[in-house]
């Protein structure tokens, strides 16, 4: 009938739920495009739910949304009005871009641990519970410690026999193809997409490994040293990755007219959902102390972490480099890092050869105007 709401709970392409919005309003109906994130724990246990579409029809499901969903240690339950359209969905997709990017940063330092500190099993269990007892606390570094012990009916560790071909459902892309509509730098979470495509390519890779050459890699060094270093890239990393992600919800609160805040949505993503973790306070109160930030590495908090641990990242991705681990979160970590604070960057040289090429102009630093130049001559 209508007047009756409709509610989408799946992972829906946002461009969809912006069409299925406008169709059905203009027939008369409410539509509710909702993201849910939390996984088989969630479904049990409650989820972190995303909704958006008309406001009103909204007001009228909240009280089930609010029921349903999980609740933080506050007490808050993890739902929040999230915008109009396709507003829910679409901060679903950048919740699991996010994810992707703390995914392949955990696997980054499990690997650079193994290979260069061949840790066994055992202690990598007990490097993870001790980070989680930290500031990077959350849900996927708890699981990822009992993941290392998990053995199989034979007694063989489980995760030494998982294939390593990282499959995906699409939402990691989308997030990356959004990126790209919007000219947002969203190079972290799209080297983790391209890590699992990499990943997939098994036979080749395998190929690959028996023609091409590089280093082996060789000890880090001190234990205790090397898994710090290791420690703080990983939350660096995790910020970064973050920063990026905000920033193209940012973008997109703006190019689709959502009013998406930010500290609000940080707040939900702290219970029930994948990417739930003890900092995404800091993120709630960087945007409280200031909604209109452009950057969260730009606020106080994070602006000191980065201070403090870039140079642990700096060393990691150095290492991984010079003893042929791969390492691409990380390597994208600090190279966003160290462009995004750069006053000037190289940009200028392609604007000569797009101008000199294509007679695609340039502007000037000395000058206002539009220039082209006769290169040839």
């Amino acid at each position: 009938d209508k007047g009756d709401i409709i509610i989408d709970g799946g992972n829906t392409f946002f461009q969809d739920t912006i069409r299925r919005n406008r169709e059905l309003s203009a027939d008369g109906f409410n539509f509710i495009g909702t993201g849910v994130s939390g996984g088989e724990e969630g479904a049990l246990k409650g989820p972190s739910i995303m909704p958006g579409g008309q406001k009103e029809a909204y007001e009228l499901v909240a009280p089930i949304l609010k029921q349903i969903a999980a609740v933080a240690e506050d007490g808050e339950p993890c739902v929040t009005y999230i915008g109009a359209d396709g507003a829910g969905h679409y901060v679903k997709m950048v919740h699991n871009g996010i994810e992707y990017g703390d995914m392949q940063l955990i696997a980054e330092a499990y690997a650079l641990l193994k290979g260069g500190l061949a840790l066994s099993n055992e202690e990598l269990a007990q490097t993870f519970t001790e980070w989680n007892e930290g500031e990077l606390s959350s849900y996927l570094i708890d699981i990822t410690k009992d993941i290392f012990t998990k053995k199989d009916e034979e007694g063989k560790y489980l995760v030494d026999v998982i294939l390593d071909e990282a499959a995906n459902k699409g939402t990691g892309k989308w997030t990356s193809q959004s990126s790209l509509d919007l000219g947002e730098p969203l190079s972290l979470i799209t080297e983790s997409v391209f890590a699992r495509y990499i990943s997939s390519l098994k036979d080749q890779r395998v190929a690959a490994s028996k023609v091409l050459t590089g280093p082996q890699a060789k000890s880090a060094g001190d234990k205790a040293e090397f898994v710090e270093k290791v420690r703080r890239a990983l939350y660096l990393g995790k910020i970064v990755s973050y920063a990026q992600g905000f920033s193209q919800l940012r973008a997109a609160s703006d190019e689709y007219h959502w009013d998406l805040n930010y500290g609000e949505i940080a707040k939900i993503f702290r219970a029930g959902c994948i990417i739930r973790a003890q900092f995404l306070q800091k993120i709630t109160d960087a945007y409280e102390q200031n909604a209109d930030i452009a950057n969260l590495l730009l606020a106080p908090y994070f602006k000191q972490i980065a201070d403090d641990y870039q140079q642990a990242l700096r060393d990691v991705v150095a290492y991984a480099v010079q003893n042929g681990i791969p390492v691409p979160t990380f390597s994208a970590a600090i190279a966003y890092y160290d462009s995004y604070r750069s006053a000037v960057l190289p940009a200028n040289l392609i604007q000569a050869q797009r101008d000199y090429f294509g007679a695609h102009t340039y502007k000037r630093t000395d000058k206002e105007g539009v220039f082209h130049t006769e290169w040839m001559d």
